[in-house]
């Protein structure tokens, strides 16, 4: 284990965390219902789009009865048109665990956001402030030649960057660019001397592998029961609401195609194959991410009773 690594193993007068995070359809949910309920732990969330209210079928949001069995926390914080970032997460979620450890609880942190429980458990980095200039100049290549020419232009100044980021995700895209013009540096780099050097923590992380063609069909799987379970119409409501499609949660994953099918740019099966095509490129994504961490502890589907055994191992330390 790398010694800068955020863990019990150098942290021993932190407050104990046991963190779940792992890609998109391994598990998770259930398996933190079974820990939280055996542990008497609560859970924190970590999904970036589970924070918002009214997005609960597409989201694969714990359930009202889910809810009932464990407490969970920072579920439903905003509406889909307020703004949420990683900064308004780590503040929240670190306020949280410090009122549930004050009052003696266990805390168990689950999601599939890495970005979210990195900031959690490292702070946010400190990069250089927003040069509107700058910013500017690349949204303008963004919106004259693409985004797949402004993620060229990353590749070839910072390949290791470029690497780490969908080429699609022109916000990510545009703030290593301008990273690097302010700074001389990569993001990278200074991701890297931040790392861990803010956790108040002594963390245990979980992850779930499931075998790849099996996380396929899960995928599509629950992209069906999703659908079953009444997305659409849940997407409907949002419109209802008077909420945008233009509005960053509702071009999320299964959002946005049945907002494509509501507006009758395609078809039902086109949609729902899109969203079970586009999940597995996410999955994917959430594999590397994840699979980077090397204090992640992996079990395969099924070994929940290990789990509980190596988390109360953990615990039993504190």
């Amino acid at each position: 284990m790398k010694s800068n690594e955020c863990s019990s193993a150098n942290n021993s007068h932190g407050i104990p965390l046991l963190v779940l995070g792992s890609p998109t359809a391994t598990g998770k949910t259930s398996l933190a219902l079974e820990l939280a309920q055996s542990l008497e732990a609560e859970v924190v969330n970590a999904d970036s789009l589970q924070v918002y209210r009214y997005l609960d079928i597409g989201t694969a949001k714990p359930t009202r009865a889910e809810r009932e069995r464990v407490r969970h926390h920072l579920l439903d914080v905003v509406d889909p048109d307020e703004e949420y970032n990683a900064a308004l997460y780590c503040e929240q979620a670190r306020t949280m665990i410090g009122e549930l450890a004050g009052e003696g609880r266990r805390v168990l942190v689950v999601g599939g956001t890495g970005l979210y429980i990195r900031a959690l458990l490292q702070g946010i980095i400190e990069t250089p402030p927003v040069d509107e200039q700058i910013r500017n100049y690349y949204r303008d290549i963004r919106d004259r030649l693409g985004k797949h020419h402004l993620y060229g232009l990353l590749e070839k100044r910072d390949p290791q960057a470029a690497g780490r980021i969908n080429p699609n995700d022109a916000v990510r895209v545009i703030r290593a660019l301008e990273v690097l013009d302010q700074s001389g540096q990569s993001i990278l780099e200074l991701q890297q001397k931040h790392r861990f050097a803010d956790c108040p923590y002594a963390v245990f992380k979980i992850g779930l592998r499931v075998e790849r063609n099996e996380l396929k069909k899960r995928i599509r799987q629950r992209t069906e029961q999703m659908m079953e379970a009444g997305l659409l119409d849940e997407v409907r409501g949002l419109l209802d609401r008077g909420y945008s499609e233009t509005l960053k949660p509702l071009q999320s994953l299964g959002y946005k195609q049945m907002i494509s099918f509501i507006r009758k740019r395609c078809g039902l099966d086109e949609a729902k194959d899109s969203i079970s095509r586009e999940t597995w490129q996410y999955a994917k994504r959430q594999m590397t991410w994840f699979g980077a961490d090397r204090a992640v502890t992996w079990f395969g589907p099924g070994e929940t009773r290990k789990i509980e055994e190596k988390a109360r191992e953990f615990l039993a330390q504190y």
